[in-house]
């Protein structure tokens, strides 16, 4: 019997419940320590460390942006994270709110790679 899919069933609501708590502490744990994080196709920019992500993660909280977790759906070995990002500085004629999507691919238990979008529908084209 093969496990792994309701591994990833419970990677995923972790990731919910730390990204929602803003608890990087949480999230920490989840990630991989050589995880990278990008826009889709990119492994040069972005960040390249468990590390680097945090720090993007507490600028971004520090300097007031806030994250609701809309949606969390596994397809294979990828987690699509949706989410609602509110901040002063975004998108002032949406009242300050956007709509992101994260995908987070898992390797061995862990969060390896995070890639970003602004379409739902481009980010469950590059789950496949």
């Amino acid at each position: 019997m093969n496990d792994e899919p309701l591994a990833i069933e419970r990677l995923a609501e972790k990731v919910r419940a730390a990204l929602q708590s803003a608890d990087l502490d949480a999230y920490r744990e989840l990630l991989d320590p050589a995880v990278r994080w990008g826009p889709p196709g990119d492994q040069v920019s972005g960040c390249h460390s468990r590390d680097e992500v945090l720090a993007w993660y507490r600028r971004g909280h520090a300097s007031g942006v806030r994250a609701d977790v809309v949606e969390t759906v596994v397809i294979q070995d990828k987690i699509l994270v949706g989410l609602k990002v509110r901040s002063s500085a975004a998108a002032p004629e949406s009242g300050g709110e956007l709509s992101r999507w994260q995908v987070l691919t898992v390797v061995d238990g862990r969060v390896k790679d995070i890639r970003g979008f602004e379409e739902r529908a481009t980010a469950v084209d590059h789950m496949r």
